[in-house]
């Protein structure tokens, strides 16, 4: 995303897209162009709990994460 605002992290094994995978998900591979919205009462201790919602792709669920993040900022 070329935006100034936007800070990449890049992990080239993986490592991330795995862990969700498995330990969120509960499959082996690796999470893709997914999201997963924690809210502010949200901790991690070996899982973020809880997950108020997920989605793929992120394009195809923009609106509804749109609206996830919107109620979220009401509150």
């Amino acid at each position: 995303m070329p935006d100034p605002r936007v800070t990449h992290f890049w992990d080239g094994e993986a490592e991330v897209g795995q862990w969700f995978a498995k330990e969120v998900d509960g499959y082996p591979g690796i999470a893709w162009d997914v999201y997963y919205l924690y809210g502010p009462e949200a901790t991690w201790e070996t899982i973020p709990q809880p997950l108020l919602d997920s989605g793929r792709t992120i394009y195809a669920e923009r609106e509804r994460l749109r609206q996830q993040i919107e109620a979220l900022v009401e509150k």
